[in-house]
């Protein structure tokens, strides 16, 4: 029951550390604290899909389709079952109690990151695959290994691959399941927009709920903007090439 106390009432509506005004900087706090959490779940994120996503368009090996077919799977995890089970491997009966981190924000990025990481690598993975289709025999016959082809891939692929990591950042940013669970929702330490907007609405605080989500929707807008004009440019070049 202990762990589960600080969830109830840390992160409770109406409890003495949810309630009460908010200040400027409790707004602005609010508002790093998601764009920090989020940035940094999604270079974990990358760092893990990137190569990920390569390696299993460039190797062959028993069992790579399986695994691509989980890790499309897995492109749709449901966030609050990924922050439960996350909360009961952090807690401190789980096997990663140890690291005390519930509660916290790097549980939050924990989150965030094993959400993300599975949709860039799905997407680097299709890309990649249409690449190496294209200039694999070239770079083979040119005395590259596969793993020298790697980053390669990657470079060719550079539009679609940074549209895998924009969607990555677009899934963290607007996350609040997974990270209410392991976060706790606690007032200028694990508080974030998507948090704050559903405990400001429940406890009627409207107009600090829409300036949040007025914020977050100007995210939501500039990333899906910005992952527009990379997949044109990407199709814009694959039709030059064509050529």
């Amino acid at each position: 029951m202990q762990d589960v106390c600080p969830a109830m009432s840390l992160g409770c509506f109406g409890s003495s550390r949810c309630a009460g005004p908010v200040s400027l900087d409790e707004f602005l706090g609010i508002v790093s604290l998601s764009l920090a959490v989020s940035t940094t779940a999604t270079v974990i994120a990358a760092l893990l899909g990137l190569p990920a996503g390569v390696a299993l368009a460039v190797f062959s090996f028993p069992g790579r389709r399986a695994l691509v077919i989980a890790v499309n799977a897995f492109f749709g995890l449901p966030p609050v079952v990924v922050g439960l089970a996350l909360y009961l491997a952090l807690s401190h009966s789980g096997p990663l109690g140890f690291l005390r981190i519930l509660f916290t924000p790097a549980a939050m990025v924990a989150a965030q990151a094993i959400l993300a990481a599975p949709i860039i690598t799905a997407l680097v993975h299709r890309s990649a695959e249409r690449a190496w289709s294209r200039y694999g025999d070239a770079l083979l016959n040119a005395g590259a290994s596969r793993m020298q082809a790697l980053p390669h891939m990657l470079s060719i692929a550079r539009a679609d691959v940074i549209t895998a990591v924009l969607a990555g950042f677009g899934r963290t940013v607007s996350e609040v399941g997974a990270i209410i669970l392991v976060g706790g929702n606690i007032r200028g330490q694990t508080r974030t927009m998507t948090t704050a907007i559903a405990l400001q609405t429940s406890q009627g605080d409207l107009p600090l709920a829409l300036g949040l989500g007025t914020v977050l929707i100007g995210i939501s807008i500039a990333v899906s903007a910005t992952v527009f004009a990379f997949a044109g440019r990407a199709r814009t070049a694959g039709q030059d090439e064509e050529r």
